[in-house]
């Protein structure tokens, strides 16, 4: 390998045991690399356009329904419709971007959600406004699945989870912009103060597709297209030392099934490896067990994350502050706007515990916390709603609970989900797989959002909160037995991980590096 001394290669072994990097061992944790920072910075500003659209419809919806004159039913839809449309935006991504790459996909979503916000902005009646949902539906589904992917291929594996979490906390700040619109054009007059929440996010959409254009290529997708050249120098700028870096794209080569002694600036590569060929034979049809069970836990983490209710409490808080007691308009926006600042706030704060504390301890942690909020939410909004009188000590802890809800969530199970599922995936598979993810994610979203309404007349918001705990509570012991922690691996390492993994062993098992040295591979359970 091209600048390895003997004494610092990996060293071989009969089994798949563990490969040391020594050159990264004995010195302190590694500082932040600001370039690599700098382009999760902009691939995940994609995630703007998802956390705005849902931040903002929540008040747009209210002003929405007056002046269209429509019923509860159809503005459910309205606000859960995009969702699903975003399946088929999710699900051509996966090919799109190992057609095209992973940067120019990026603009592509961009540019999609740009129409839909412009449509949805001029819309002169409901039919027209689904149409402009349907184009922004499209281009969230880009955006959501390819800014986790793209992140997690140019991030080093010592700040992967600190990088990869940053789609969380744009889709976060999308969803405090949307607050903040509502508040500022709730006082325009009725017909032009919700097409100005909705067309004012054709803004960011612009941004993001000038920004992105200064990124690099993911060098994964540049070595699955034979450019080793380029692959190499985006990794030089992208890695902790010239030892990863070089470490790096071995192991991307070997992934890429290019020959270990190859260091052509051009290769010529497969089309069923370049394009992604046969994809979905593996994942689908003949998985390996360690692929099965790694499709399992991606499709399982999204699952969970949007069937405990967030977007359910995100889209509708207004609609649950007036039933926790709030009357006006502006003291339900305004309430919303603190859902926001705190979720933002809880967000930052786990993005910078990723690479510390861990992924299953995060998480396990989080979603406990969701268990306990949505049951005392639920028993509060349940004794206002059986109250003739206003209870004041439930209306206060109504209000708290959604705020340590939204908390707890955003501490872990908000961001994790994301770096999750876009670091466990082996490389070939790994466009397709996301995608998949996401698509369950969009469903499950699509589905709380449009029912959460219907739900609430019919057994009570109360009720519904109560049914979003026992989901949570469901959820806790699937990530406790079937998620292993993957914090500091090699992306390329998961299949190993995940074949070997056993959460008996992983509830007591030290993670494989630390900040001190640098251990890829996993030692057999």
């Amino acid at each position: 390998m091209t600048g390895f001394t003997p004494e610092n290669q990996a060293v071989p072994a009969p089994a798949p045991a563990t490969k040391h990097v020594p050159e990264l061992g004995p010195q302190a944790k590694p500082k932040r690399n600001k370039y690599a920072f700098a382009c999760a910075i902009l691939a995940s500003m994609t995630s703007i356009l998802l956390g705005y659209d849902i931040g903002v419809m929540s008040g747009a919806m209210i002003y929405i329904k007056r002046d269209l004159k429509i019923s509860d039913l159809q503005i459910g839809i309205l606000a859960g419709i995009l969702n699903i449309y975003s399946l088929l935006g999710s699900c051509a991504a996966g090919r799109t971007s190992d057609w095209i790459g992973r940067r120019y996909t990026i603009v592509l979503a961009g540019a999609i959600f740009f129409a839909g916000a412009l449509l949805m902005g001029f819309a002169p009646n409901y039919a027209f406004l689904m149409f402009g949902r349907f184009v922004a539906g499209i281009g969230v589904g880009y955006a959501l699945m390819i800014a986790p992917v793209y992140t997690a291929e140019v991030s080093p594996a010592s700040s992967r989870g600190f990088l990869t979490s940053f789609p969380e906390v744009f889709i976060n700040a999308g969803i405090m912009l949307g607050y903040v619109s509502n508040l500022a054009f709730s006082k325009f007059p009725l017909k032009l103060g919700w097409r100005f929440m909705l067309g004012i996010g054709a803004i960011p959409s612009v941004v993001l597709a000038i920004g992105v254009l200064a990124m690099p290529e993911s060098p994964r997708w540049l070595v699955m297209q034979g450019r080793l050249g380029e692959a190499k120098r985006v990794l030089d700028k992208t890695s902790d030392s010239p030892a990863e870096a070089s470490l790096r794209l071995e192991d991307i080569k070997e992934a890429a099934g290019i020959p270990a002694d190859c260091h052509d600036d051009v290769v010529q590569v497969s089309r069923r490896n370049s394009h992604g060929e046969g994809v979905w034979r593996e994942l689908l049809l003949r998985p390996t067990p360690a692929v099965r069970r790694v499709m399992i836990a991606a499709i399982g983490i999204h699952f969970f994350q949007q069937a405990s209710g967030i977007d359910a409490v995100v889209l509708f808080s207004p609609r649950i502050f007036k039933t926790a007691g709030l009357e006006t308009d502006h003291e339900q926006l305004l309430a919303t706007v603190a859902v926001g600042i705190v979720k933002t706030s809880f967000i930052l704060v786990a993005t910078f515990l990723l690479d510390r504390v861990g992924r299953r301890p995060l998480l396990l942690t989080s979603v406990g916390g969701m268990v306990l909020s949505l049951a005392v939410l639920g028993t509060s909004l349940t004794v206002i709603d059986q109250s003739d009188k206003k209870v004041m000590w439930a209306v206060v802890l109504s209000i708290a609970t959604v705020m340590t809800y939204v908390a707890t969530f955003s501490i872990g199970a908000g961001p994790i989900t994301w770096v999750y599922s876009s670091e466990i995936f082996p490389l070939r598979l790994r466009s397709q797989g996301s995608s998949m993810g996401v698509v369950v994610n969009r469903v499950t979203s699509g589905v709380i959002s449009m029912t959460f309404l219907p739900m609430s007349k019919g057994m009570t918001t109360g009720g519904a909160f109560y049914l979003f705990g026992g989901i949570a509570t469901v959820a806790w012991v699937f990530f406790y037995t079937f998620l292993p922690e993957t914090q500091g691996r090699m992306l390329e390492d998961m299949d190993e991980l995940f074949s070997g993994f056993r959460w008996r062993d992983s509830k007591n098992n030290k993670n494989a590096s630390s900040n001190q040295e640098v251990e890829i591979g996993l030692n057999k359970q």
